[in-house]
């Protein structure tokens, strides 16, 4: 739900949503519909929270902390200006320690020597804000939302007409532009050439690699397939999709081998930018040794400074897809395939600490108890670590 116009939020209201958020105990959309803000504001409050951390260890916290202090005391003398009483002078310095709270949570119905319209006139908000209540995603919509998953899943070659004509068989009174509206929100697009949207949305100021995997295909008759690496550990590719749950999406970054298919990192997040990418690229290189190539979209979580930066210290050369060719990064893109076929869609999941115990449980069988037709029938992480320690 977007926040009424007019609407501001303290730094201290800004950094309680932000660290609600980097806990993972709920969706972005849940926070979002709790705040009464847009998730785009949330990312941005996340962006710009994460890039002045550092100034908590530094020295001019000592006098942020003073203007605050002297910010207090003008408060408390313009109070005395204006005529306030002594109770509502109390009340307001309270109430205004527990800035992490919203405005509606100061107000205090039980309160008998303020009434609640001194309080919201006060507090600068209109009383009728104390009833009012966001409506969350209708549980119609989210069906259709769910259902229009698991048909892309099903036919990744579905373009938004093919989807709606599955969605009224199905018995779904939509509209084909609420079709297309819904598949920006998912982020899908049939698998031919086109512009990709939301996870892989690129930003005009990072710059883009060429895709450097052309020798790794060749053509039948009309058909594109994928020349097998020989080596593992010469390329890994990584990927960003979503994970639907009953309040929202979360996202899940992982790192493939391609020639193994052992899925070397991932991480599960409320939100999706630059430090999911990278974190997850942290991860594999901790663990592994660094590959020839690393293949991705042309998504600015992996054209950022900070994730080219992390490939380019490891000299490792940095491939991307071209433009709109989701199939370029196929390996990855159908392991995400196997993976909602596998657990997502036939699991229930109530909270995030069950989703991310259902998807570490299904990555583990996936890499070492899963057999590999590609592998003749070896599992994956089996095939991989064997190689790096006959390579050590």
């Amino acid at each position: 739900m977007a926040r009424k116009k007019g609407q501001t939020y303290t730094s201290q209201q800004k950094a309680k949503v932000v660290i609600e958020l980097l806990s993972e105990a709920q969706t972005i959309s849940q926070l979002a519909t709790q705040y009464n803000v847009t998730p785009k504001t949330i990312q941005n409050w996340k962006k710009q929270f994460l890039s002045n951390a550092s100034r908590a260890f530094e020295e001019d916290v000592k006098q942020s902390q003073e203007e605050i202090a002297k910010l207090k005391q003008e408060n408390d003398a313009l109070a005395k200006t204006l005529g306030r009483t002594t109770v509502e002078r109390d009340w307001a310095v309270g109430k205004l320690k527990s800035l992490g709270l919203s405005k509606k949570d100061l107000v205090d119905p039980k309160l008998t020597t303020l009434p609640l319209t001194r309080q919201t006139a006060l507090l600068g908000i209109s009383r009728s804000s104390l009833y009012y209540k966001p409506v969350p995603l209708s549980d119609t919509n989210l069906a259709i939302l769910n259902r229009m998953d698991e048909i892309y899943t099903d036919n990744p070659e579905y373009g938004y007409r093919m989807i709606y004509q599955h969605l009224l068989e199905d018995g779904y009174r939509i509209g084909n532009n609420r079709v297309l509206k819904y598949m920006g929100i998912l982020g899908i697009q049939a698998l031919y050439p086109r512009k990709k949207r939301n996870t892989s949305i690129r930003q005009k100021q990072h710059p883009v690699y060429p895709y450097l995997l052309t020798g790794y295909w060749h053509k039948t008759g009309q058909k594109t397939k994928a020349v097998k690496v020989d080596t593992p550990n010469e390329v890994w590719s990584g990927d960003i999709t979503y994970i639907r749950m009953n309040g929202g999406f979360m996202y899940l970054a992982a790192i493939i081998d391609w020639n193994t298919r052992a899925i070397l990192a991932y991480k599960l997040s409320n939100s999706m930018d630059a430090t999911l990418a990278t974190d997850v690229l942290q991860m594999a290189l901790k663990k592994y040794p660094a590959p020839k190539i690393f293949n991705s979209d042309q998504g600015s979580q992996y054209t950022s400074h900070e994730h080219t930066q992390l490939l380019k210290e490891r000299n490792i050369q940095i491939s991307m897809n071209g433009r709109g060719r989701t199939i370029d990064n196929i390996i990855i893109e159908r392991f995400f395939r196997t993976l909602k076929q596998g657990e997502i869609y036939i699991s229930e999941y109530h909270t995030i600490k069950e989703l991310k115990e259902g998807i570490s449980t299904y990555i583990h069988k996936y890499n070492f108890k899963r057999f590999h037709s590609s592998l003749n029938y070896k599992k994956p992480m089996n095939v991989y670590l064997d190689f790096i320690q006959k390579s050590a």
